[in-house]
């Protein structure tokens, strides 16, 4: 340890945090595509590090962004001192987007990635960064294709940082997002096939923020056909939630959102558990 309780970084850590800062510094300035998960919230560090006011985090606003989200964005970007500035976005008006099939994610990103061109150009940046890492290369992103199409970098990625590494990294730059849990959009809780609508994310954000008002910060409210519920929270969890004096009072607050019928996943929490329907959909 040393002063201050920080945990001096490893040195291969060391290593891929400077060839960052080397990366970043090297673009002479960029916009930060900015939601404020732990990824987006590592790079706006760096590129503010790097390149001072040369660096602005933007971040898409619309009905797919979970209550609190945008505020909590505004937080960490006044934290770290880079200038802040929000769009919106409106990948509602593209009808593939609301098809919701498994290239979703593409559609959404296009939309965003358009308008950050908009707003490098504007101001005059001369790249678009994101924050995606080594291990988002092995999953099932969509949204990456869009990022190539679009010249836009992942400094993360390119630098070797795998997700570990970046949680290590805004540890030791004291980041208050450093072991938050990741948070992707509403949409992405809309089983493939389903309609994205404003009003089915406004269910599933007022469910999930239900669920986390009982002490559990990682939860997803899956929404199936007929207005179904599938409840995924960590294992340990699972037996609470079936207990009579939690589950009565869950259930009538999920049908009261909108939902006709509330199950609880016994496999528990898994990022990206829809994912594994993707053949199916696709097919």
């Amino acid at each position: 340890m040393i002063s201050g309780g920080i945990i001096p970084l490893m040195s291969d850590l060391s290593q891929k945090r400077d060839r960052l800062l080397a990366t970043l510094r090297d673009l002479g300035s960029c916009a930060v595509a900015f939601s404020a998960g732990i990824d987006s919230t590592v790079v706006a560090k760096a590129a503010r590090l790097a390149l001072g006011d040369g660096a602005v985090a933007v971040t898409g606003s619309s009905a797919s962004l979970a209550a609190g989200e945008l505020e909590v964005a505004r937080r960490i970007a006044a934290l770290i001192g880079i200038r802040h500035e929000v769009i919106d976005t409106d990948e509602f008006s593209r009808p593939e987007y609301l098809r919701n099939a498994p290239d979703r994610c593409y559609h959404c990103k296009t939309e965003l990635y358009t308008q950050l061109e908009g707003v490098a150009e504007r101001l005059g940046v001369a790249a678009i960064v994101n924050g995606a890492n080594l291990d988002d290369l092995g999953d099932y992103r969509p949204g990456m294709q869009a990022a190539g199409e679009h010249r836009v970098l992942s400094p993360l990625a390119n630098c070797g940082f795998t997700k570990a590494d970046v949680r290590a990294l805004a540890r030791e730059w004291e980041l208050p997002t450093w072991d938050k849990p990741a948070s992707p959009c509403l949409s992405s809780r809309i089983a493939y096939g389903e309609a994205v609508t404003p009003e089915r994310l406004a269910m599933i954000d007022a469910a999930e923020q239900y669920l986390r008002a009982l002490d559990l910060p990682t939860v997803r409210v899956r929404y199936h056909r007929g207005d179904v519920a599938r409840l995924e929270v960590p294992t340990l969890a699972i037996g609470r939630l079936a207990s009579d004096e939690v589950r009565g009072p869950l259930v009538a607050r999920l049908k009261e959102l909108g939902f006709k019928y509330v199950t609880l996943d016994l496999e528990g929490f898994r990022s990206g558990s829809l994912n594994a329907l993707v053949n199916i959909s696709a097919g």
